[in-house]
C-alpha cells in the first residue's frame, strides 16, 4: 500500500485525497491578481498567542546565546504585520499562513532588498514539476526510484526526476508551499528566495523503497552516492513527507537512522511529517528516527485531527488542515490551478520553510540549533494539550515563525 502520505486513504505520502487529479500532469494557469474589490473574503482563524523570547521552560537543546555575552534586546519589526500582505490572490485565503504568524515574521526582514543567501531545500517526494510559483528556483535534481516496473516512466534511476502519475501534484505543491513567489499570483510561499530541488523518491504507485530513500537522503545533503553524479545544488533542510514501503511499522529502520545520521552530521536537518494513521509515529521511517524534525497536524483551532499521528516522537505541530477545510495550494493540475489538500504531508513543510528563513538570517545554525529554535519558540496548545488524550501529544506546540524568527535575529548564533 502506498506510504505517500494521504489523510483520506493511507498512501504512503502524507497529504490529501486527490482531488481531480488524472494520471497525467495537466497544465492549468494560475489565476492572476483579481481587482481588489473582488478579492475574496479572509478565513480568519482565531489568533494564536505569540510567544515572547523569554526563558524557556523548556530544556534548551543548544544555547541561544554564547554563555560569556548578554542576551541582546529582540530586535523591532522593521514593518508593520499589517502592511506585510503579499498580493498573490490566494494568500487572503491562506489560513495556514496566519496561523503560524507569518506576517508577522516577514515583518521582520528588510523590505526590498534581499533577505540573505539563498537556501536550498531538498524535497523528497514524487519528482520534479516546472511549478510557475518558482521561477528559476526549482531545480530538477535525480530519480532515485530503481524499479522500473512501478517508476513509470520507462527506467530505473536517471538523472530526470519528472514526477509522473497520479501523485505527481504531491511535490509540487510542497515545494509550493516552502517557496512560492510574492508575485500577485497564485499562492504566497513562507521564504519565497528559498531554492527547491526536487528529488524523486515515490514511484507512479506512490510506494518508497527504503535503499532508494536512503541514497536519496544522502545525495539531497551532498554526500557520494554510488553510481550517481554529484548533486550541484546540496541542500540544508530535507522534507521527507512521506514514509518508507515494505518494512514492518515498529520502529526507525536502521537503514534508514544511518542514513539520517549521515545528513545530520553534514549539517542539514531532516523535516518529516508524522504520518495519517491516527497512530503513534514511532513506528514510521523517518519520522519515528533520532536527529529528525517530525512534524504533525494541527487545525485551526490548535487541536490534531483524527487522522494525525502521535506521540514522543512529534517535536511540533504545523497547520495540515482536515477534510473540508484543507491548505490553499497553487497546482498546475488542479481545478482553476488550485487544490486545497490536507494531511501531514502539508504540516511539514510549514516547518522546513520557516527553518529556511532562519537559515537565511543565521546561515551557520546546525541541525540541533534549528530544532531548538523551533521548539522552543512554539505556541502551547490550547489548554496544554492537543488531544484530549494525553498520550496522543503533538511536541512543544505548534510552530510559531514570527517567534522563531525573532529568537534568531536576538542571538549572534549562527551568523
Amino acid at each position: 500500500m502506498s506510504r505517500i502520505l494521504l489523510s483520506c486513504s493511507r498512501l504512503a505520502l502524507l497529504g490529501a485525497a486527490l482531488l481531480g487529479a488524472g494520471s497525467g500532469l495537466q497544465v492549468t494557469p494560475i489565476p492572476a491578481l483579481p481587482p481588489r474589490p473582488t478579492a475574496p473574503t479572509p478565513v480568519t482563524p482565531s489568533p494564536l498567542p505569540e510567544l515572547q523570547p523569554v526563558t524557556p521552560t523548556l530544556p534548551a537543546l543548544v544555547p541561544m546565546v554564547a554563555p560569556t555575552a548578554p542576551s541582546p534586546a529582540p530586535a523591532a519589526p522593521l514593518r508593520s504585520p499589517a502592511a506585510v500582505r503579499p498580493t498573490d490572490p490566494l494568500f487572503a485565503r491562506q489560513w495556514n499562513l496566519q496561523a503560524i504568524g507569518m506576517p508577522a515574521a516577514w515583518a521582520q526582514l528588510p523590505a526590498g532588498k534581499s533577505w540573505g543567501p539563498a537556501v536550498t531545500v531538498a524535497v523528497l517526494d514524487t519528482g520534479y514539476s516546472p511549478s510557475p510559483e518558482l521561477p528559476g528556483r526549482v531545480v530538477n535534481g535525480y530519480d532515485f526510484v530503481s524499479d522500473p516496473a512501478r517508476a513509470g516512466d520507462g527506467d530505473g534511476r536517471d538523472r530526470d526526476a519528472t514526477a509522473v502519475g497520479q501523485y505527481a501534484y504531491h511535490a509540487e505543491v510542497i515545494g509550493n508551499l516552502i517557496g512560492a513567489a510574492h508575485d500577485g499570483r497564485g499562492m504566497a510561499g513562507i521564504n519565497p528566495q528559498a531554492r527547491v530541488v526536487q528529488v524523486r523518491v515515490g514511484g507512479a504507485d506512490g510506494l518508497i523503497a527504503v535503499p532508494d530513500l536512503v541514497d536519496a537522503l544522502k545525495w539531497s545533503a551532498g554526500l557520494t552516492v554510488p553510481g550517481v553524479p554529484a548533486n550541484p545544488h546540496p541542500a540544508r533542510l530535507l522534507n521527507l513527507s512521506l514514509y518508507a514501503d515494505f518494512i514492518p511499522l515498529t520502529g526507525c529502520d536502521s537503514r534508514v537512522q544511518a542514513a539520517v545520521d549521515a545528513v545530520t552530521a553534514r549539517g542539514a536537518l531532516v523535516v518529516a511529517g508524522a504520518a495519517n494513521d491516527g497512530k503513534d509515529a514511532a513506528g514510521y521511517s523517518p519520522a519515528g528516527c533520532r536527529n529528525v524534525l517530525t512534524v504533525t497536524s494541527v487545525t485551526t483551532s490548535g487541536q490534531r485531527p483524527a487522522y494525525a499521528n502521535w506521540g514522543g516522537v512529534v517535536a511540533l505541530g504545523a497547520p495540515g488542515g482536515e477534510p473540508g477545510h484543507g491548505i490553499p495550494v497553487s497546482s498546475m493540475s488542479g481545478p482553476s490551478g488550485e487544490r486545497s489538500p490536507d494531511g501531514t504531508s502539508f504540516a511539514a513543510p510549514h516547518a522546513t520553510g520557516v527553518a529556511s528563513l532562519l537559515l537565511t538570517v543565521r546561515p551557520r545554525l546546525t541541525p540541533a540549533q534549528l530544532r531548538d529554535l523551533l521548539t522552543r519558540t512554539a505556541t502551547p496548545a490550547p489548554a496544554g494539550r492537543c488531544d484530549p488524550d494525553p498520550a496522543r501529544t503533538c511536541g512543544a506546540g505548534q510552530l510559531n515563525a514570527a517567534a522563531a524568527l525573532r529568537m534568531a535575529l536576538a542571538s549572534s548564533l549562527g551568523r
